[in-house]
């Protein structure tokens, strides 16, 4: 009889394991030739982590390396995985108007798959310029 009570006990954990559900996180990354910031939120937008090339060095020409964006990622991965977070959505974005990325973009998001962590979905969420203010200069430029 008590054999029985195990097995039961035993097929109720498994089925405990199988309905804890995976947290999602949104993973946004703004990305330009100076800088790199990882910014982490939960699903309703609370903010679980931030961080910026300036916080893991103090060389300000090192801010968009790809090196730096591997111990942003690093980091990230670390407050990530006291929550309990295994997957991620992640939203690039670069300067507005810019033709690419930044440096860093590709870098944190292969560290963190190379970390454990599974990429739902990536998105580029760069805006551009739909005319805008009027340029500087005359009818027919600056002339020299």
């Amino acid at each position: 009889m008590s054999e029985e009570m195990e097995m039961t006990e035993e097929t109720e954990s498994k089925k405990t394991e199988k309905k804890k559900r995976e947290i999602e996180a949104v993973l946004n990354i703004y990305t330009s030739f100076n800088n790199t910031i990882a910014h982490v939120t939960d699903m309703s937008g609370r903010t679980i982590a931030k961080i910026t090339g300036g916080m893991v060095t103090k060389h300000g020409r090192l801010k968009a390396n790809p090196t730096i964006a591997i111990f942003i990622a690093k980091r990230i991965a670390e407050s990530l995985e006291e929550l309990g977070t295994k997957s991620l959505y992640v939203r690039i974005r670069a300067k507005t108007g810019s033709p690419t990325l930044g440096p860093g973009a590709h870098a944190i998001i292969k560290s963190l798959t190379r970390e454990g962590f599974k990429i739902l979905n990536i998105l580029d969420t760069t805006r551009f310029p739909r005319g805008g203010p009027k340029k500087k200069g005359g009818r027919r430029g600056r002339r020299v």
